[in-house]
């Protein structure tokens, strides 16, 4: 095999074409994972916009192009996966019976290390090197919106039962309820982005948005329409009044979920959950497999999840002093914060100790 690095504006358009077809063809391949439109070229080239450092890596067999893997490459050969932190699903788009050795891969791709978060299952090469599997929830939708809603209230009967009667009580109470299920005003993104900066702020997180490249990210994908990898802007109106949005990604086959924010004046009727709802019926008429719900604690996820797929993190590691030195810095970090974020007994102080923040910085303004 012939492993080659491009910068994404030189990958050629019949790479490109090959690399959306692995993806396509994914879910008949037995790995439906890798349609996940945080893999497609597309995200790629977006984030490759704002961010420098973006690396296509081609393994070639033969001649022909047979694998794909995007990534960010640092000073002392530092590779982590494009969109570290921030993208929901990471790796290498391969065809079935792909085979090839993680350090050569690495060595093919001039990388000492390979850092990934949300790496998509154990049919990547890396995947022997993961030093946590987590649980990422996800919504089947691809028998119709009937067999999922019925698949819900088995699964989560209080939840769908009051997340129903809330969206007919906020149909009474403020106006005939409309869904636009792939709004393209960009002043819509921007009330969503208020939104959710409020709601980082109000949870004492750090606000995503206040990156000047991470919006400018969200707004270039709103453009994108392939269809691979396309931004999708879906909100819930009141009346004329937007109170729930949603910004993601989408292919043919999954629809990855990202960004949900509420206006809190509608707090009580939980929009977000009503959102939610109506987007896996847009989405099941529309022929999508399932909703990606994402790594992650929140209750909702729970609520909505049909089963679970399984994404790594880790590193992927040459022997190499850069790579030791990588590994001893970073791992202390972030074993900390995953022990904290899966255990309730500390996740819950913490997550109570960081809202009691936001309202003091709230408070301030």
């Amino acid at each position: 095999m012939d492993i080659t690095v491009h910068r994404p504006g030189t990958l050629t358009e019949a790479d490109r074409v090959v690399w959306s077809g692995l993806q396509a063809k994914a879910p008949q391949n037995g790995a439906p994972e890798l349609a996940n439109p945080f893999l497609s070229p597309e995200f790629a080239l977006a984030v490759a916009h704002h961010r420098r450092g973006v690396r296509i890596g081609v393994v070639r067999e033969d001649g022909d192009p047979v694998a794909f893997l995007p990534f960010q490459h640092g000073a002392g050969g530092v590779g982590r996966a494009i969109g570290l932190g921030l993208s929901g699903c990471q790796g290498l788009v391969h065809g079935p019976d792909f085979l090839l050795e993680p350090r050569a891969l690495l060595r093919g791709l001039g990388l000492n290390v390979y850092e990934f978060d949300h790496l998509a299952g154990e049919s990547q090469p890396f995947a022997a090197h993961a030093s946590g599997r987590f649980a990422s929830p996800v919504l089947d939708v691809g028998e119709g919106w009937g067999p999922t809603l019925e698949a819900l209230r088995r699964r989560s009967p209080k939840f769908t039962r009051t997340t129903l009667a809330k969206e007919r009580k906020l149909e009474r109470e403020h106006g005939e309820l409309r869904y636009a299920h792939d709004e393209r005003d960009p002043a819509a993104l921007a009330t969503l982005m208020r939104w959710k900066s409020a709601q980082y702020r109000r949870t004492g997180r750090g606000d995503r948005f206040a990156h000047a490249w991470v919006s400018g990210l969200a707004g270039r994908l709103l453009q994108t329409t392939a269809p691979g990898g396309a931004g999708l802007l879906s909100v819930l109106y009141a009346g004329e009044r937007p109170v729930a949005a949603h910004f993601g990604l989408r292919s043919a086959h999954v629809l990855a979920c990202w960004f949900p924010a509420y206006d809190p004046a509608y707090a009580k009727y939980s929009p977000g959950l009503v959102l939610h709802l109506r987007m896996a019926r847009a989405a099941a008429a529309e022929g999508i497999a399932y909703l990606d719900l994402g790594r992650g604690p929140e209750e909702y996820k729970e609520s909505l999840r049909t089963r679970e797929l399984t994404v790594l993190e880790g590193w992927a590691t040459r022997r190499h002093p850069v790579a030791y030195a990588y590994r001893a810095r970073r791992t202390p970090a972030r074993a900390a914060r995953n022990t904290v974020r899966t255990h309730s007994a500390l996740f819950t102080p913490a997550d109570r100790l960081l809202k009691g923040v936001g309202r003091l910085r709230s408070g301030g303004r």
